[in-house]
């Protein structure tokens, strides 16, 4: 048995009170043992120098120990701080970093305070732990606000401290067994089991690859109990840890919403763009598919500082020369009006023979500081001669998928999306991202 009376494995009792400091953004009492830290998260409009006008956020973090924290009285930290205390807020600041998307949290710095009120060993990482949760919450109040429209927070971040004491490896120590450990380790991980920083260090001995891989074993373990405290400490406001990034479609088509949100809904979250209050009309003139997917897609990223993703799609006919082409949505001359376009077109192939046509699509994604992605897909079929189906929208009614022997507006959502122009571009869209990223 340990000096208090743990089982190797086994963590201090944690608590976790969210919202313990009213005038906070987000806030957080955190207890392990004997150790206490208040964590607070103030968010403050705008960005240091060496990041205004790139579209992108900061997260920082200070620290520091009370002076009644240890028993006898330490000195209060003044402008120059002691070098304990600067290492820990930096190990706070770079960690709690990789929770954050920082483009989607904008140009907003959030500070991470880190107080400690008792220190009975592992401070930094309660620290950590701790201000994850103060964090969550002031995302939530931004986006109560309606500051953000989601969640900037990729991962959740926990922390714990590992040892070996009298030959034993042990999980979360303290004061007691941290004073006399022959080998000291701090653990900071992400829900994947990634790990963030791994610091350790042979105080009393060296460490065997046997005994450093029984850490990390401890280590994992305790930093899943503490990341399932603070999904309870959150409650509800769990939901904002691990989320998927956000691409607004930039559309106002709630058919082509839809197609985009389930094609991409395993990766991102889709919304349209007029949740980021995006609702201004966008003179499409470009003379190519691609060229109006871009030209959408930089509008509303230029507009609201998130990514956005884009549709242009139509329909070529190849008796028509490919029309009606880039001109599809408005071919009889109001733009959206379905019933005069599909007219238009069976007057148009009335007695022509040759009724190949392809549904095509371009989707564009552009980000913040960054030159657009483009990726197109087709879809072959031929024209009917009547409509046929009552779903879809568009020409979904007079184009006839040959391999499934169903017009597209008699597919179901699934069917389309497994086939469809829009669907297949989405893949080479997909495609290019995982390329990019195996390419970082």
């Amino acid at each position: 048995m340990r000096f208090d009376e743990r089982q190797p494995d086994q963590l201090r009792p944690v608590t976790m009170l969210p919202d313990f400091v009213r005038t906070a953004a987000g806030s957080c009492l955190v207890s392990t043992g004997g150790t206490r830290v208040i964590c607070t998260a103030s968010v403050e409009e705008g960005v240091p120098p060496f990041l205004r006008g790139k579209g992108q956020g900061w997260l920082t973090a200070e620290y520091a120990m009370l002076p009644a924290s240890t028993g006898e009285r330490k000195k209060r930290d003044g402008i120059k701080k002691d070098g304990r205390s600067v290492e820990i807020q930096r190990l706070i600041g770079r960690s709690l970093r990789q929770a954050v998307d920082l483009k989607a949290l904008g140009e907003r710095t959030i500070t991470l305070d880190c107080d400690v009120l008792e220190a009975d060993g592992g401070t930094r990482t309660a620290s950590i732990t701790g201000a994850m949760v103060a964090l969550a919450c002031a995302v939530d109040k931004l986006i109560r606000e309606g500051k953000l429209i989601a969640s900037p927070l990729r991962h959740q971040i926990a922390a714990v401290s590992c040892g070996i004491v009298e030959s034993e490896a042990c999980l979360d120590l303290c004061y007691q067994e941290d004073s006399r450990a022959q080998v000291d380790m701090n653990i900071v991980m992400n829900e994947q089991g990634d790990l963030i920083e791994l610091q350790g260090t042979g105080e009393g001995r060296a460490f065997s690859r046997k005994e450093l891989d029984r850490l990390l074993f401890l280590g994992e373990k305790g930093i899943r109990e503490l990341m399932a405290a603070q999904r309870e400490a959150l409650g509800e406001r769990s939901r904002h840890l691990c989320a998927k990034p956000v691409l607004l479609a930039a559309t106002g088509n709630a058919h082509k919403l839809r197609e985009l949100a389930e094609i991409f809904k395993d990766r991102y979250t889709v919304l349209p763009m007029s949740a980021a209050g995006f609702t201004d009309d966008i003179r499409e003139d470009g003379e190519t598919f691609a060229a109006n997917a871009i030209i959408k897609a930089e509008a509303v990223c230029a507009a609201t500082g998130l990514p956005a993703l884009a549709d242009d799609s139509g329909l070529a006919v190849d008796a028509l020369g490919g029309a009606p082409g880039v001109y599809s949505a408005r071919y009889a001359g109001v733009h959206g009006d379905d019933e005069r376009n599909n007219d238009l077109l069976l007057k148009n192939m009335a007695g022509v023979t040759d009724r190949r046509a392809s549904f095509v699509s371009a989707i564009a994604l552009k980000r913040p500081g960054e030159a657009p992605l483009v990726a197109e897909g087709r879809c072959p079929g031929v024209i009917l001669e009547e409509r046929r189906g009552t779903g879809g929208f568009g020409y979904d009614p007079l184009f006839l998928y040959e391999p499934l022997g169903k017009t597209f507006a008699e597919l179901n959502d699934a069917e389309k999306n497994s086939v469809s122009h829009r669907a297949r571009a989405c893949e080479a869209m997909r495609a290019l991202l995982a390329e990019e990223q195996s390419a970082r």
